[in-house]
């Protein structure tokens, strides 16, 4: 039997191209989705196995309906995970020009990592939100209301535009990380190399409340590799932790982190445990940042004084 697969659509993105990288992609039968919230409850529904949406980047940083959707949606559990370097063109309908160019179409966080090529090349174009890259390349074949596109060079050849300009990405090493999800009760056995996603709700916002979360995880050497503060959505300044650590749950250290977390936490959502696969640039060497050289107490008084 033919196993079905979610995937934020239309072909031609950059979560087609992850998914067809995975192991499960063999013999699959793939389904676009129109967006993250689409693929996901199209795994709740079991419309589908499971769905492969985008998590974070490299340097645009997480995608916050993905974060939302594990955080408060029905539950789902992250299987797998990807990461691919992710490239943009600039995709025009045949003969158009670049000084023809006013209105451009894209996802919003392939806007951000093309910024400064933008108002380098074309400054005042105004640039429209897109569900995806590969949606703004279909809705321009289609007679959208924009003049170019920017997606990758796969959505080009798929939608039969013309690439007018390719590798317009403002970093040579944009990464971005995908996560395969499924319904609970699939988890993965360790691999000795896995990651841990969590969703901590605290009772109540109070000083100290982080160093509580992160107390457990370093007295037990658990290594976080992601933590950020969501909105709870119930009122101002009130917060969720999502979180990735190294490690597995059937790990002795990471088992007591969560039960300890559970105690001080009003809810602890557990996401999944997964083999690791950060193939992208983080595998690299980081340089280390220059420091000022100004002694911390002079540097309070300047602040104070603010002088820089």
């Amino acid at each position: 039997m033919t196993s079905k697969y979610a995937y934020l659509g239309p072909q031609g993105t950059f979560t087609e191209a992850a998914f067809l990288q995975l192991p499960v992609s063999n013999g699959a039968q793939l389904l676009p989705a129109e967006s993250v919230r689409a693929a996901l409850d199209m795994v709740r529904a079991g419309e589908v196995l499971g769905a492969l949406v985008p998590i974070e980047n490299s340097v645009e940083g997480s995608v916050a309906t993905t974060l939302d959707e594990l955080g408060h949606g029905e539950a789902l559990e992250i299987v797998d995970e990807i990461a691919i370097p992710v490239k943009f063109a600039l995709l025009v309908l045949p003969g158009t020009k670049l000084a023809d160019i006013k209105r451009i179409a894209t996802h919003p966080h392939a806007h951000a990592q093309c910024v400064e090529w933008l108002e380098a090349n074309l400054p005042g174009v105004h640039v429209l939100p897109a569900m995806s890259t590969a949606a703004a390349a279909e809705e321009l074949v289609a007679g959208a209301n924009y003049d170019a596109s920017i997606s990758s060079v796969s959505a080009a050849k798929h939608y039969g535009l013309e690439i007018l300009q390719d590798g317009i990405g403002d970093s040579d090493s944009a990464w971005t990380r995908f996560i395969l999800v499924r319904k609970p009760g699939h988890a993965m056995a360790s691999s000795g190399n896995d990651k841990t996603t969590l969703s901590l709700f605290m009772h109540q916002n109070h000083p100290g409340a982080l160093l509580e979360i992160l107390t457990e995880f370093a007295v037990r050497g658990v290594d976080l590799t992601r933590i950020e503060s969501r909105p709870t959505k119930k009122q101002l300044g009130d917060y969720f932790f999502s979180i990735d650590c190294k490690g597995h749950i059937d790990d002795a250290n990471v088992g007591e982190a969560l039960i300890e977390l559970r105690r001080i936490c009003a809810d602890v959502k557990f996401l999944g445990s997964y083999p690791r696969h950060e193939n992208s640039s983080s595998a690299s060497e980081i340089p280390a940042l220059e420091t000022s050289g100004v002694e911390p107490q002079t540097w309070l008084a300047n602040l104070r004084k603010r002088i820089n």
